[in-house]
């Protein structure tokens, strides 16, 4: 195999910045060359990273990839396309397909699907239903990335809302359970009240974030997080987004909590004024919060209290985000432009290189027990992003990969642009062009 060399590059890695380079062999990482330290042999390819910043790739733990059953949205190749673009190199996908991914036999048609689509490395949820616990002791620990829990709105069988089976979820559950948590019976409430005051008329999706309400939020989260501390189960609460929400999160070290929490690239960029001009397309559950939330959950980043930022990459056509603030389809296209995106916010100020490659890469690694990702060591799995910075760029219609067309940052202006990513030492994207000829590897977990 040959050996590449990504020369003089900016290495961001725990917690450091170095000048350095880095040498790729058989797959892995062969060779970190910083402070003066020399080649140990030559190499056949040199990759000039002069003036760029050499990363771990991104490990997105929650995306819909809408494979199986909804591919005329996404399908595996198109967002694994979109992700390898966007220096995202791992996704875990989540159950919400056609058919739910809430037996073993769907569980292996979808891997066999990643294994056969994906350029990115990939993991798939095990969704849980009132009735499929006894299934989890069949699970493959060591290459199911978790348990995915709606506590709020689903589709199908996939809203848990009965004590018991949630008792029996928690005890049973032999991995980290991710949930979503927002309390239906709240929305509901909240939802007729809208539809009395409004009669006839269309609900401004303004009215988004009052019926899927902080409250709402706050109550689901309460539940689960209590249910865990009853249960001892391993918990891990995605897309956080009120302030009330995170006062119930620890700022401990990451290797000591037994709950978690994910911070959305969304609700860090967006508040619930940009609605004004962009409507319904970054209408997704739980809803955008007001700039209170949004500052919050920024400010518990910074603090520990949210240990990852994800996307909850969600495509839906054009036509499904028509509609109010309750017909209008929820979820927004993000894996292309979440890392730029996170690293435009360090231009502001909201965070630092470090920050963010440590809750997209580092740490996603850690709290699911990836097995040789997510850090720039020697002899780990090559999944590497290298990333410029300096010259503005506007987000185009035309550049958008996934299979949607359209994504809610159109006209945004990024200072950012991810220049090449590998996956497991082949180059996927080369700043130009993805390589639809790669394919990348099911994650394993160390459990």
């Amino acid at each position: 195999m040959s050996r590449v060399l990504i020369h003089n590059a900016t290495l961001v890695n725990e917690g450091e910045i170095t000048q350095g380079s880095l040498v790729i062999e058989n797959g892995r990482i062969a060779e970190i060359l910083t402070h003066g330290k020399p080649l140990s042999a030559p190499c056949d390819e040199l990759v000039d990273a002069s003036d760029c910043y050499l990363l771990p790739g991104v490990i997105d733990d929650h995306v819909h990839f809408r494979d199986p059953g909804l591919t005329h949205k996404a399908d595996i190749h198109t967002e694994s396309c979109a992700a390898a673009a966007g220096g995202v190199t791992s996704i875990m996908d989540m159950p919400n397909t056609l058919p739910q991914t809430t037996t073993l036999e769907a569980l292996e048609q979808k891997q066999e699907l990643m294994a056969e689509k994906s350029l990115v490395n990939y993991s798939c949820y095990f969704g849980a239903t009132d009735s499929n616990y006894k299934l989890f002791h069949d699970l493959d620990v060591r290459h199911v990335c978790g348990i995915k829990l709606f506590l709020g709105s689903s589709t199908g069988n996939m809203l848990v809302s009965q004590h018991s089976s949630l008792i029996r979820i928690f005890t049973s559950a032999p991995m980290l359970i991710a949930a979503h948590c927002e309390n239906p019976a709240m929305i509901e409430k909240n939802a007729q009240m809208m539809r009395h005051q409004m009669g006839n008329q269309p609900i401004p999706i303004f009215h988004h974030a009052m019926i899927r309400s902080v409250e709402a939020c706050l109550s689901s989260s309460q539940t689960a997080i209590e249910l865990a501390q009853m249960t001892h189960a391993r918990l891990h609460l995605l897309h956080i987004s009120t302030s009330k929400e995170l006062r119930l999160l620890s700022a401990l070290p990451l290797d000591q909590k037994h709950i978690t929490a994910e911070a959305c690239v969304g609700h860090l960029w967006f508040a619930q004024g940009d609605h004004r001009k962009l409507g319904t397309l970054i209408k997704v559950n739980p809803a955008i919060k007001n700039t209170t939330h949004r500052d919050a959950l920024r400010k518990a980043v910074n603090e520990g209290r949210i240990d990852v930022i994800a996307t909850d990459h969600a495509p839906h056509l054009l036509a499904d985000k028509e509609g109010d603030a309750l017909t209008a389809a929820s979820g927004m296209p993000m894996v292309q432009f979440s890392l730029p995106l996170m690293l435009e916010m360090v231009d502001k100020g909201y965070f630092t290189l470090e920050t963010i490659v440590e809750k997209m890469c580092h740490a996603p690694a850690r709290l699911f027990q990836i097995s040789e990702r997510g850090y720039l060591r020697e002899g780990y799995r090559a999944d590497l992003v290298l990333v410029s910075h300096g010259k503005e760029h506007k987000v185009t219609r035309g550049e958008v990969l996934s299979k949607c067309k359209w994504s809610p940052l159109e006209g945004t202006s990024l200072h950012w642009s991810v220049e090449k990513t590998w996956v497991n030492g082949q180059m996927v994207f080369d700043g130009q062009q993805v390589d639809t000829s790669c394919r990348g590897e099911a994650l394993e977990f160390d459990r």
